[in-house]
């Protein structure tokens, strides 16, 4: 390839056509802005100058017969208001004479021919206007209208004649102006045709050019890789046409031959990932065994120990109510440790087998409602509410495809937990709220109790995860995590928000069915229990309320079950679906959000 060749690259052919049609295009710009210039000044000239003129000689003709009626008109009456026309005539043709030469200042001859009325006008009534009007004025009607001959109506004739003269020329040249911004209109057509063929001659050309320049190398070099993705890797690969697409050829073999080289090593490292995938399959095969016989394990050995266990804490229970007293203090002490560890490890067993139950004796999903729900778990934590002087709020709540035992016993630990982890001298309380985001329901159980610091946000959705001693706030720290177990079977996930100003806020997602998510993007309620089922923000929540709150160590549900044997529910039906229950007072609490309140006083 020659040097003059290898220079002209298809950058630098695509750049001069582009030039050569810029600069065409600026040229016919170029001249089109001139062109509309003048035919902007022509128009202005036509509307501004040329079509006042029309309207300015009318004006003239007018004041002029307004005279010459006026005095016609005094000669007959002797009447001096007869004269006013006259006046306001003669004041009338002096502005216009005054405006036609304004704007006539182009058009000498239309100055002339104003000239021209103007001294045929002054002429008139210095021979027929005045006489008459001071014959009339002193020697009465008869005397003035015998002034009024076929001569002086001549004399007026030729006045309006110099008039008629006087409009055509403003004629003549509103024809000349209106000629000029035709002529300067089609020109600019014409430039505007010119542009389109610059436009339309420089596409074709272009498209040629990569037809010939940019497809048919791109064609050649497309069919040679062809052939070597076939397989046939001896193939040589060679660009043509513009000095780029042969880099570009070069470069191709250049890989052709990388790939050819490789080939080999890619076989075998294929060969090694094979075995190592059927490693890891065999591994996750084996895992997910060991998973199986660990659950399996963990049910039938918390089902199995329930038995001694039971025996033992029932003698140490029987041995602690028959020898209280009889015996020494430090064997009271001892018995009344044999007791408690007992009972914790009767609650562990228990916390252990309702864990390794979820997912694994299973009804199948229902439509469960949420608000309905809320009764049942405020029935089974009412005892601890009441004990604690807590209260319970939630929104209006969506319907749920779930198993409703075990969303049952998600919501009694969240409220049970939030109720323990309250603050020494402050009443708990405790909302539940939801909101629907995209295609899930994000539900939120907040509380006003002590908080939880973010390092352990994690650690307390571990199982058996204790963040403060026993002794301080019962209970077996499973409680959480069965929560997330409850929440991961159901396709969510759940956390703890640190971002609330007070208390604890631990939120949670549930898939939302198809119909609450087609009703909320056409903006209609649908998948509610009684009305709206998405929840209210922080900003609609009425006082009280929030997102939800528990801390650390959750309780379990076995906990909270004992502590509610021989609860009594009690409900008062409320205007709008609402529905309050109280453990003590039955007008306490507040119902003002229009959803569901359990106030416990």
């Amino acid at each position: 390839m020659s040097v003059g060749v290898s220079w002209w690259t298809l950058r630098r052919r695509v750049l001069a056509l582009l030039g050569v049609v810029g600069v065409l295009l600026l040229s016919v710009a170029v001249a089109e802005a001139v062109v509309a210039s003048k035919n902007r000044e022509y128009t202005d000239v036509l509307l501004m100058e040329v079509g006042p003129l029309r309207v300015q000689g009318q004006e003239m003709l007018n004041a002029l017969l307004d005279q010459e009626t006026a005095v016609r008109g005094y000669a007959v009456t002797a009447d001096p208001e007869d004269l006013a026309p006259y006046e306001q005539g003669l004041a009338q043709e002096r502005a216009t004479a005054q405006e036609i030469r304004q704007l006539s200042a182009k058009y000498p001859e239309i100055v002339a021919d104003l000239q021209a009325v103007e001294q045929q006008a002054d002429e008139w009534r210095r021979a027929v206007a005045q006489p008459v009007i001071e014959t009339t004025r002193t020697s009465g009607i008869e005397a003035g209208q015998a002034l009024l001959t076929d001569e002086t109506r001549q004399r007026f004739d030729e006045v309006r004649g110099s008039v008629a003269a006087l409009q055509e020329e403003i004629l003549t040249a509103r024809e000349a102006t209106a000629r000029n911004v035709e002529q300067t209109g089609n020109l600019l057509v014409i430039l505007l045709i010119v542009a389109a063929l610059v436009v339309a001659l420089a596409g074709i050309a272009l498209l040629l050019a990569l037809d010939r320049m940019v497809l048919r190398p791109l064609t050649a070099l497309a069919g040679q890789v062809r052939e070597v993705v076939t397989g046939d890797y001896t193939r040589r690969i060679a660009g043509g046409g513009p000095p780029e697409f042969q880099r570009l050829g070069a470069d191709v073999d250049a890989m052709r031959q990388r790939i050819a080289a490789d080939l080999a090593e890619v076989r075998e490292a294929r060969e090694r990932i094979e075995w190592v995938n059927t490693q890891l399959q065999k591994q996750a095969e084996e895992l997910t065994r060991s998973n199986r016989d660990l659950e399996q394990f963990a049910y039938v050995a918390s089902h199995d120990l329930q038995e001694p266990l039971r025996k033992v804490a029932s003698f140490c229970q029987l041995l602690q109510r028959r020898y209280a007293g009889r015996l020494d203090e430090r064997a009271d002490q001892y018995i009344a440790f044999a007791v408690d560890g007992a009972q914790r490890m009767q609650r562990l067993i228990n916390d252990l087998l309702a864990f390794s139950r979820i997912g694994r004796l299973t009804a199948g999903f229902t439509d469960v409602n949420l608000n309905n729900l809320m009764a049942e778990v405020a029935a089974q934590t009412e005892p601890a509410r009441q004990y604690a002087d807590a209260e319970l709020t939630w929104d209006n709540l969506p319907v749920i495809r779930g198993e409703e035992p075990l969303l049952t016993n998600l919501l009694v630990n969240l409220v049970s937990n939030s109720v323990k982890f309250r603050r020494p001298e402050v009443p708990p309380k405790v909302h539940i709220s939801a909101r629907l985001v995209g295609e899930e329901w994000e539900i939120s159980c907040q509380d006003n109790g002590i908080g939880i610091e973010p390092e352990f946000a994690d650690k307390i959705f571990v199982i058996f995860q204790r963040l403060h001693a026993k002794d301080a706030y019962p209970g077996t720290g499973i409680g959480l995590a069965i929560v997330k177990k409850i929440v991961e079977y159901h396709g969510g996930r759940v956390w703890v928000d640190t971002d609330v100003p007070e208390g604890t806020a631990i939120r949670f997602t549930l898939p939302a069915r198809a119909e609450d998510v087609a009703a909320a993007r056409t903006d209609q309620p649908a998948g509610t229990a009684d009305s709206d089922v998405e929840g209210r923000d922080a900003g609609e929540q009425p006082e009280g309320t929030g997102t939800v709150g528990a801390d650390a160590d959750p309780d379990s549900v076995t906990e909270a079950n004992d502590q509610a044997t021989g609860a009594q529910r009690t409900g008062v039906a409320r205007q709008g679906g609402s529905q309050e229950f109280a453990g003590g007072d039955a007008g306490s609490g507040s119902g003002d959000t229009g959803g569901m309140k359990e106030a416990v006083r």
